[in-house]
């Protein structure tokens, strides 16, 4: 059984009181009494219940993050920036993996409220913003991480996704390739749509140039090798020339379907360019070209804003929601490089 604070007060010989003042406020305790309760607290193995103290004093001090797909190392980067950010603010970071399903996203939005964080980032599924509001209107801050908010509603991180899907196409214009495909989805998810925009507005500059969208139920190595597979079994005339991947997780799927099982060389057969750049990118048997998103910012960036959006809702401030946006990157490296 737990130790309690009246078994503490009772083996040190003092109130419930003194022992609480010890814990919280040992300046107040003459020395003599605060060494008593100590002794007796390493004797009797108490372990002090911060969480209910925290929740009495109103929220915890833990942040609730809720990812899209905890397997892609994007989102493990955002992760590690949003820890980064709360350990300087001695916060913790509870970590939850929607798996792009409104089902399980609902769940985690309800614990978190439940325990009552002090407040949740989250990457959200398209249709939740209702559902965002009605949990801030009861006291929960939120930010968006990796969307900009649709109606500025929110504060909210982000990466211009749009302008990223137009570096991509356009490196592969620009390396003179025509006939490109568009491997992502679901569309429905708000990045996936952007990257498609950007990818569109980089075709029209083109005359000669035409895109094709090959749609995949989710962002992972399986369905790349799948939507590969399918590339790959198509007369060499039908098949495009280049490939842009919404994300590296179905860039390496692609990249598996073409050249370890269809025999397919990469970039000289097909071009391929994926997003994200996480750290396997640059590992594969081809080293992926991809779009760099500055993950670690993006989480620590989000935790900065949570921090302020929580300390104006304790205030009763009209708060200003913040919307930062970060240019990405293009990183060039053998799966679109063209001979010299």
């Amino acid at each position: 059984m737990a130790v309690s604070v009246k078994d503490v007060a009772l083996a040190a010989s003092v109130s419930v009181g003194t022992v609480s003042n010890v814990l919280n406020r040992p300046e107040i305790v003459a020395p003599a009494t605060v060494e008593r309760v100590q002794a007796a607290i390493e004797r009797l193995g108490f372990v002090r219940n911060d969480a209910a103290r925290q929740l009495r004093a109103g929220r915890s001090r833990s942040i609730g993050l809720v990812v899209l797909d905890v397997r892609n190392p994007f989102f493990t980067d955002v992760a590690r920036g949003a820890e980064d950010r709360a350990a300087e603010e001695h916060m913790t970071v509870l970590l939850g993996n929607s798996d792009e399903n409104s089902t399980r996203e609902g769940a985690y939005l309800d614990l978190f409220e439940e325990q009552r964080v002090h407040g949740v980032l989250i990457s959200p599924l398209a249709d939740d913003m209702p559902r965002l509001a009605r949990l801030r209107e009861r006291g929960t801050p939120v930010v968006l991480v990796d969307r900009e908010s649709p109606d500025r509603a929110f504060s909210s991180v982000a990466v211009d996704d749009v302008v990223g899907g137009e570096l991509a196409v356009s490196h592969l214009l620009d390396a003179g390739r025509r006939r490109i495909a568009f491997v992502g989805g679901p569309e429905g998810l708000q990045q996936v749509a952007d990257r498609l925009e950007g990818a569109r507005r980089a075709i029209e500059t083109v005359a000669d140039a035409s895109l094709e969208v090959l749609a995949t139920d989710s962002l992972t190595v399986l369905e790349g090798r799948a939507a590969g597979e399918s590339l790959r079994e198509r007369p060499i005339a039908d098949r495009p020339d280049a490939i842009f991947a919404a994300n590296d997780l179905l860039a390496m799927g692609v990249l598996q379907a073409l050249t370890m099982q269809g025999g397919l060389r990469v970039p000289d057969d097909i071009a391929l360019i994926g997003y994200d750049d996480i750290d396997f990118a640059s590992a594969a048997v081809v080293p992926l070209s991809s779009i760099r998103q500055p993950a670690t910012l993006i989480g620590y960036t989000a935790v900065d804003l949570l921090l302020k959006e929580a300390a104006a809702a304790a205030a009763g401030d009209d708060h200003v929601h913040e919307h930062v946006v970060f240019q990405p990157e293009l990183v060039v490296r053998e799966s679109t490089r063209t001979s010299a």
